[in-house]
């Protein structure tokens, strides 16, 4: 019997457990670390939304059509109720001069280990967040996350100011030129990432899927994804969700079946606070994959709206709750 796709991702899961290296991060939180690897998923024989816990398709769709409108205010995502890039957002408020409430220093590690500080963090970031929604001043300066994937995806700025639709220029090679070894979207500007996260930077946080290419094959359409960096419990699940919907949205413009989707990673690592919830997901069974439904009277993948994307047949196993390193 063939064995479940899902297992792609958890053997992953497994071989970090058993080879992972730790390392310190970023964070402050600390990782078990593999480095060069990659999984294949074939796009027709499910959609690779995976099982063994509940993974939002909804977060996922909007988050994209995000991306691909080419929006980097989270404003957009708070209306589709995703909070996927709040904290990102709400680090550059509580850093500006404006700031004038509780002190926020580090709030991701402290929410996790102080239930006081907990309460009047979520507090801020609620307000926060509401005021986004709100307040049009305030959501133009504080909910933009400078140049993240939609900015880079749609108008990468050249250094003579021209803006580069890199995008739709890979729609029109798959559509002009599917031979072509050179329809590749990158989204890693080194402008745009030195020093990233910093008060004087370009972008929120340094792109973790920094390119990805497209190949055209026996009427079939694949696409392969090269990440810096996942996190393979939280992250990994939606980055491999996030580019089979594009890919099947690609192939659905361009007139194509979908073929294999790709998934190479340069850091792939477990946060040490998270080895508990991914020891419970490897102890389920995978069940059968979702089929997606495109409505087929929308055909530019610039005008698919998330009413116009559903999923059916997922049964998955329950959701496991994890802590989000910041």
């Amino acid at each position: 019997m063939e064995k479940h796709p899902e297992y792609e991702y958890l053997n992953l899961l497994q071989y970090t457990l058993e080879k992972g290296i730790k390392k310190e991060d970023r964070t402050g939180t600390g990782t078990f670390s593999v480095f060069g690897y990659q999984m294949r998923f074939d796009l027709s024989k499910g959609f690779p939304l995976f099982t063994t816990k509940r993974v939002s398709f909804k977060l996922i769709a909007s988050e994209l059509l995000w991306f691909i409108k080419g929006d980097t205010n989270i404003r957009f995502l708070l209306e589709h109720n995703n909070h996927i890039w709040d904290e990102w957002a709400f680090k550059r408020w509580v850093e500006s001069e404006e700031y004038k409430g509780p002190d926020m220093t580090d709030f991701g590690r402290r929410s996790l280990v102080d239930e006081a500080f907990n309460e009047i963090y979520q507090k801020e970031l609620k307000s926060f967040c509401q005021r986004i929604l709100e307040d049009d001043t305030f959501a133009k300066k504080y909910g933009d996350l400078g140049n993240v994937y939609g900015k880079q995806w749609r108008n990468w700025t050249t250094s003579d100011g021209e803006l580069l639709d890199q995008l739709q220029d890979a729609i029109n090679q798959i559509k002009n030129n599917p031979d072509s070894r050179r329809i590749i979207v990158n989204a890693w500007n080194p402008e745009d990432v030195i020093d990233a996260g910093g008060k004087d930077s370009k972008a929120a946080l340094p792109p973790c899927h920094v390119m990805f290419q497209f190949y055209v094959a026996n009427g079939k359409l694949s696409c392969m994804l090269t990440q810096r960096s996942g996190d393979q419990f939280l992250g990994i699940p939606y980055n491999v969700s996030s580019y089979a919907l594009l890919t099947h949205l690609i192939a659905h413009e361009c007139g194509l079946e979908v073929g294999e989707f790709i998934h190479s990673i340069g850091d792939a690592h477990i946060y040490s606070n998270h080895i508990k919830q991914v020891k419970l997901q490897l102890s389920r069974e995978p069940r059968p994959f979702p089929t997606l439904k495109i409505n087929h009277e929308k055909k530019s993948i610039f005008d698919i709206e998330l009413e116009d994307l559903t999923i059916e047949g997922y049964d998955p196993h329950p959701s496991i709750k994890a802590p989000v390193a910041v």
